[in-house]
């Protein structure tokens, strides 16, 4: 019984590892665009958090097992069309996850210092269409807008002392970039107060923690939230708790001492909104941004922000947008909700198309941690077990599976990158990062992925 899935990110893994276990009679095949596997596990963890990587180890055995097979460097939608896989296979799982940007849709949006956050994560981390970015980072001061776990990896790169980069696995040019950087302050701002913040605990604290920094922040923001700390649940209200004392306590002998020597800022700015990036006086690069001021109407996680009329400008040589990830349709045959960027599903079954199913941030929008996805895919994975034991997935049939999928592709001119490939890479990586003291060096072109995978 043969089940394909597209995109090897966490949610394909995860996908395929429950099926694996779930049916003995389940042959898995992931298709993924890249001669890589891993998606944002890979491209999208901060490289200050290698443990976090560490479900690579997982991901790994299940492409080892004999039911799985990994196909990288084909772009399904492309080489090979969802209708062919829908035909090959008893079954076909989407979960190529969220590679578009959503757009802030403000005037000056496109001038030079300005980057979407996915494109600048995929730029320190490795993302072979991202290496041409080349940040300019010779300004100031950096804006983030946006709140969330990614705003604050992007804020915390920004700012590392260059010792603590060089022992991870971010990329030599990123690294050369960040050792000349003149960003000596950053700010992340939000367009609701700090307890809307979409960050978590440990993410803060890492901020809080960082060596040679210091946080800089607006007593103002803060009114009224002490008096609401007791009704908050508690990981919220922890996370507040430790923003006001980084906002308004005054520091230990000891604290005050580090923030002192500290000679890099940053800071969260709360109730302001984007409205325009500024442009310097030749209109070719970003010098500033333009805030709306808000007010919250409601309280809690529904409250609202409405504008208050007001404005602020920011001066600013770097914009990083941090509004969200989005999904993109890959075949007008496949359901596609652009309001929400995903596929309607219920449970993971693709509306009005049986045997079609989704998982992972196509499945629900980008949110959550790779606990989250973990548990959707397996959600998934559970609805298309029930369906082949109700009956509703007809699997009675024989499929030809990736016999013919491999015969297409191979007619097409197209040589799919085995796990054993990619293991190539991957040891080359890790020599190459052992020369230096990092785990690994990232090779940072598919040209160069293809060469040493076929070597």
């Amino acid at each position: 019984m043969g089940v394909c899935i597209v995109g090897s990110g966490p949610a394909g893994f995860y996908t395929a590892q429950h099926l694996i276990k779930a049916r003995p009679d389940v042959e898995v095949d992931i298709f993924e665009r890249l001669p890589i596997p891993f998606g944002l596990v890979r491209f999208g963890v901060a490289p200050d958090h290698p443990e976090v990587k560490n479900v690579i180890n997982t991901f790994t055995q299940t492409a080892k097992h004999p039911r799985c097979n990994f196909y990288g460097h084909v772009n399904v939608g492309k080489d090979v069309s969802i209708e062919e896989l829908r035909q090959a296979y008893h079954a076909v799982v989407l979960s190529y996850g969220a590679e578009g940007n959503r757009r802030m849709g403000v005037p000056g949006e496109d001038l030079t210092g300005v980057y979407s956050a996915k494109d600048f994560v995929g730029w320190y981390n490795g993302l072979p269409s991202c290496q041409e970015l080349s940040p300019d980072l010779s300004c100031e001061t950096a804006v983030i807008l946006g709140q969330g776990n990614v705003a604050l990896d992007v804020a915390r790169v920004l700012l590392s002392p260059i010792d603590i980069l060089k022992s991870t696995d971010i990329t030599q040019p990123a690294l050369e970039a960040l050792a000349k950087s003149q960003v000596q302050r950053v700010l992340i701002v939000g367009r609701r107060g700090p307890m809307q913040v979409a960050c978590t605990i440990k993410e803060l604290r890492e901020m809080v923690n960082l060596p040679g920094t210091r946080p800089e922040m607006v007593a103002a923001d803060f009114d009224g939230v002490t008096a609401a700390l007791k009704d908050l649940p508690r990981p919220r209200k922890r996370l507040t708790e430790l923003m006001l004392k980084a906002a308004l306590e005054n520091p230990g002998e000891k604290e005050q001492e580090r923030r002192n020597k500290a000679s890099r800022i940053w800071g969260l700015r709360f109730f302001r909104s984007p409205i325009e990036v500024l442009a310097d006086p030749n209109h070719s690069r970003t010098a500033g941004i333009r805030l709306a001021v808000n007010r919250l109407e409601g309280s809690g996680e529904g409250a609202c922000a409405v504008l208050t009329g007001e404005v602020e400008d920011v001066t600013c040589g770097l914009v990083i947008s941090s509004i969200g990830y989005k999904s993109l349709p890959i075949d007008p045959l496949v359901p596609f909700e652009p309001r929400k960027a995903i596929v309607p599903n219920t449970m993971g079954r693709v509306h009005q198309a049986t045997g079609l199913y989704c998982s992972g941030w196509l499945k629900t929008g980008p949110t959550g941690v790779i606990a989250t996805t973990m548990n959707n895919s397996f959600d998934t994975a559970r609805s298309l077990v029930e369906d082949m034991n109700s009956g509703n997935l007809d699997v009675s049939s024989a499929k030809p599976g990736s016999q013919i999928v491999s015969a297409l592709l191979e007619k097409r001119g197209v040589k799919p990158v085995t796990f054993s490939d990619w293991e190539k890479i991957d040891n080359v990586e890790m020599r190459r990062g052992e020369a230096k003291g990092k785990p690994r060096e990232k090779i940072l072109t598919v040209d160069e992925m293809l060469q040493v995978a076929r070597a």
